[in-house]
């Protein structure tokens, strides 16, 4: 079984069958997609994470469709109706689609008007009438009529006969394939407008007469349009614009069946075909199909998700310095936090320099005393409500600090109330405000975004891409698995990190960690990776699961501060050995270390790509892959869109990358939208090909739609953004060709729920409507 699953896995991650069969015996042992990564290289042959996530699902999905494909074998014979061409046929199902397609005849159901019409005798009517055709089906019906009963009338045995021929016709496999894919292949979505509720509708304007082809519609446009529908403003309907009537699928059905010519040509047949397609098989199919759209728009949904959640957590750290973390308010005033290089809390208050108290002369003179009782280097503002403002009063600070240089940057708060308010915040600061704990978390995510944010759930770390309308356990599934990696890639500090961030680590569970942490406040901080065997529950399998992923800085032996397994330290030794040298002489020591050759160290234990893992790491010993942090630097004198001025070039920072482009925050508190046709002076197929998450970008302002609160931008060179090149037409109108149909979409990915604030920038656009204004 294991090598059938291997066979259909291996071309669906672009790797061969030896290669996956590895990986799935790996995972079968207990082994983590972050540990084979990293550490089974040779197993695997070199098999990267994003192939074993993937391979992770493939083989969770296929052993879900073998389990159902033998519980249907099952209920067949049970039923005494297993031949074994259905056998066959059941067992070379590729699909879920194609499993049930096979066993819809047999499947148990409701009493319906066909099986009515079965137990009253009537199926040999049925036979009759399409064996004996073109003879007169009064004449043949009126054999079968009943003394009483619902069938004691010709024409009531005649639709008997009909709803039988109809359940077959719907149950046929073949039909319903080839119905399937020509309604996939040619069909088109065709949206209108339900009610009178103008303002509703204002939000789907662009979809109260629209039409696209299914296959053709981007995600985003489909979880539009289905949120329109659910909210009641919309209708949505597949339609066939080359064959409306479905005389065509009336045609394929026939020719589907075991039927005469002259059966085939008979009006009841025909009749019976054109009602078998439009009442059954149609809207069956329009049901199937709209599942289909709907689970392929929220999969592309999740993996935006995912994708802009690595960057994020991935963001290059500020570091261990003292921060000053601010929630800005108005009239509730900004929440203070100072925190130290690891994350402590030293100082927690509140502050009143805006309206109604406008205690800003008062609040500097208490930031001072703040940053110099404790030496504070940077301040990270919240980018909610007040932020600008609260951004000018850390500038005026600045100019009081001159001897005590300090940077501060906007840091963004999405999940920072979540977190206040969870048991985890309640743990960690069980005597301070929750309204002071969203500040403690705005300080920490600046020095080190992957440890704070693991504490928040993902979903409210805004993101996503229309997040509330997609399947929420396999977005928590998938991004559980991205936080995961991110954490493992990175590595973490055993005798720092919190029990939230172990958890996440290869082989911990949330007990372990919480054990972990336990055993650390008890006997103090770990001096080896061997000691973590002392804490309860964890054994050999799940310390070699974690342990090359945590990191003890000074500890006793310097291989546990980098990302070395313990299981390759006798490597490491015969590589001393052969260059005569102590481990602290090697460490970093790159000249030295690149006269060896990799091959010469391959045994039976320690393949190429091992120890070409363990030669870099020691050249880099505990290198954070995150980069290099640096802030944005947003414009002077401008602080709301109304400042911003067509043309004009500035620095921010990308919030949130959807297939259809990028949002970038430029200190206005709107973030403005880059669409994907001005992500670059060159085609862009997909905008994380050329921007992610936290990534600072120099944008210039397109169009500021006011009313709409809207901002356009371009990253291209300025001769390339003339009006005449941002748009071609409406998005998705009348089911043109879908390079015709690229829509602007716009909307603000920010606030408390990121994913509606956008609502509906599947809805309009904010280049999309500056050329409207062009035009007229």
């Amino acid at each position: 079984m294991t090598h059938s699953l291997a066979r259909r896995i291996a071309p669906r991650i672009a790797a061969a069958e030896k290669q996956v069969l590895a990986a799935i015996t790996l995972m079968d042992e207990g082994a983590t997609v972050p540990f084979i990564a990293r550490y089974r290289k040779e197993a695997t042959g070199g098999l990267n994470d994003n192939q074993l996530r993937e391979l992770e699902n493939q083989l969770h999905s296929l052993r879900e469709l073998d389990s159902r494909r033998a519980t249907i074998l099952r209920s067949i014979e049970e039923q005494g109706q297993l031949s074994d061409a259905l056998r066959e046929a059941i067992e070379q199902a590729e699909t879920r689609t194609a499993l049930e397609d096979l066993y819809l005849p047999y499947k148990p159901r409701r009493r319906t008007r066909a099986q009515k019409a079965r137990e009253a005798g009537l199926e040999p009517l049925l036979q009759a009438l399409l064996e004996q055709l073109p003879a007169d089906p009064l004449k043949l019906a009126a054999e079968f009529v009943q003394d009483e009963g619902e069938f004691s009338e010709v024409q009531r045995c005649l639709d008997g006969a009909r709803h039988i021929f109809i359940e077959q016709i719907s149950e046929h496999a073949g039909i319903l394939g080839q119905a399937r894919e020509t309604l996939w292949q040619t069909g088109v979505v065709v949206s209108t407008a339900l009610g009178e509720d103008r303002q509703k509708q204002a939000r789907f304007r662009d979809y109260l007469d629209y039409q696209e082809a299914i296959r053709a519609i981007p995600s985003h446009r489909a979880l539009a349009l289905f949120r329109g529908r659910a909210e009641g403003v919309l209708d949505l309907q597949l339609a066939l614009p080359d064959d409306p009537e479905g005389a065509r699928m009336q045609g394929m059905i026939l020719s589907e069946l075991d039927l005469s010519d002259a059966a085939r040509q008979h009006p009841w047949v025909a009749e019976s075909a054109r009602q078998a397609w439009r009442f059954r098989l149609h809207m069956h199919l329009t049901v199937e199909l709209f599942s289909r759209l709907r689970e392929g728009a929220e999969d592309e949904a999740i993996r935006v998700f995912g994708s802009n959640l690595r960057d994020l957590l991935l963001s290059p750290p500020a570091g261990q310095q003292v921060t000053l973390g601010i929630d800005p308010g108005i009239r509730t005033g900004i929440k203070l936090a100072v925190v130290d290089g690891t994350g402590k809390l030293l100082h927690a208050g509140t502050a009143y320099p805006h309206p109604p108290k406008n205690q800003w002369d008062e609040t500097l003179a208490q930031l001072e005393q703040l940053c110099r009782r404790h030496d504070v280097q940077l301040v990270a503002i919240g980018n909610g409500t007040a932020s600008r403002e609260t951004e000018k009063l850390v500038a005026e600070l600045a100019t009081r600090l001159k001897d005590q240089p300090i940077r501060h940057l906007l840091v963004s708060e999405a999940g920072a109330s979540v977190y206040s308010a969870s048991a985890l915040a309640a743990e960690e600061f069980p005597e301070l405000d929750v309204s002071l704990r969203g500040a403690v978390s705005i300080a920490r995510r600046l020095q080190d975004p992957l440890a704070e944010l693991v504490k928040i759930p993902p979903q409210s770390i805004g993101v996503g891409q229309y997040q509330h309308d997609v399947n929420q356990v396999k977005l928590g599934q998938r991004l559980g698995q991205v936080v995961e990696d991110c954490v493992n890639q990175v590595g973490v500090q055993l005798n720092t990190a919190s029990a939230p961030l172990l958890a996440r680590v290869a082989g911990l569970s949330p007990s372990l960690a919480e054990n972990i942490v336990r055993h650390r406040e008890q006997n103090g901080p770990f001096r080896r990776r061997e000691q973590l065997l002392e804490v309860p529950m964890l054994g050999p399998k799940k310390y070699q699961q974690c342990a090359g992923f945590l990191r003890i800085r000074d500890g006793e032996q310097p291989l546990d501060a980098t990302a070395v397994h313990p299981e390759a330290y006798p490597l490491v030794e015969n590589l001393l050995r052969q260059l005569n040298q102590p481990l602290e002489a090697v460490l970093g020591n790159t000249a030295l270390l690149r006269k060896l050759k990799a091959e010469d160290f391959v045994t039976e234990s320690f393949g190429l790509p091992t120890v070409r893992d363990v030669l870099a790491e020691l050249e880099k010993p505990g290198l954070d892959p995150r980069g290099e942090f640096r802030t944005a630097r947003f414009a002077d004198g401008v602080e709301k869109p109304a400042d911003l001025k067509t043309g004009q070039w500035l620095e921010g920072v990308v919030t949130n990358v959807t297939n259809f482009g990028a949002f970038v925050d430029i200190g206005v508190h709107q973030d403005g939208l880059v669409h994907i046709s001005q992500l670059a002076d060159r085609f862009v197929k997909d905008p994380r090909d050329v921007v992610k998450a936290g990534q600072i970008v120099r944008v210039r302002v397109l169009e500021v739609d006011l009313e709409r609160q809207r901002i356009a931008l371009s990253m291209k060179n300025e001769a390339d953004t003339a009006p005449a090149r941002q748009a071609k037409g409406k998005p998705g109108q009348k089911a043109r060709n879908p390079r015709e149909n690229r829509r602007k979409d716009g909307g603000n990915p920010r606030g408390r729920e990121p994913a509606r604030a956008q609502s509906d920038s599947a809805l309009g656009s904010a280049l999309a409507d500056a050329l409207k204004k062009a035009r007229s």
